[in-house]
């Protein structure tokens, strides 16, 4: 009875800026760690940055600097601002979330996916 659902994908060139949104809604006890992967054609899906609900976050390298998540537990959302894009950052975007039911069992929820891409 939970799900995420993702927002702001789309097409943009170098340089350009996104968005990402991921909002998580149901029978929500609480929610843990949020956070986001890609997967490009051909490519495993790797781990672009977490927001744990300690406040600490992380990202891979490779968008060090140029992506910045963050939160509002308020509405379970967790936002990827994605600046400084490059052709690379080509990828389906998958949100991620560790939620405590109201039954106390936590699970790993994903949402369904949005594309970006970045070309000129």
């Amino acid at each position: 009875q939970v799900q995420l659902v993702e927002s702001g994908g789309g097409l943009v060139q170098p340089g350009g800026s996104l968005r990402l949104s991921c909002a998580a809604s149901g029978n929500i006890f609480s929610v843990n760690d949020m956070g986001w992967y890609r997967q490009a054609p051909g490519k495993q899906r790797e781990l672009v940055a977490t927001y744990a609900s300690g406040g600490i976050t992380n990202y891979v390298d490779s968008v060090k600097g140029r992506f910045t998540i963050s939160r509002d537990n308020a509405k379970n959302t967790v936002y990827l601002q994605m600046n400084s894009l490059k052709p690379e950052d080509t990828a389906v975007y998958y949100c991620n979330a560790h939620i405590v039911a109201f039954t106390r069992q936590m699970f790993a929820y994903w949402g369904q996916g949005t594309q970006v891409t970045v070309s000129s």
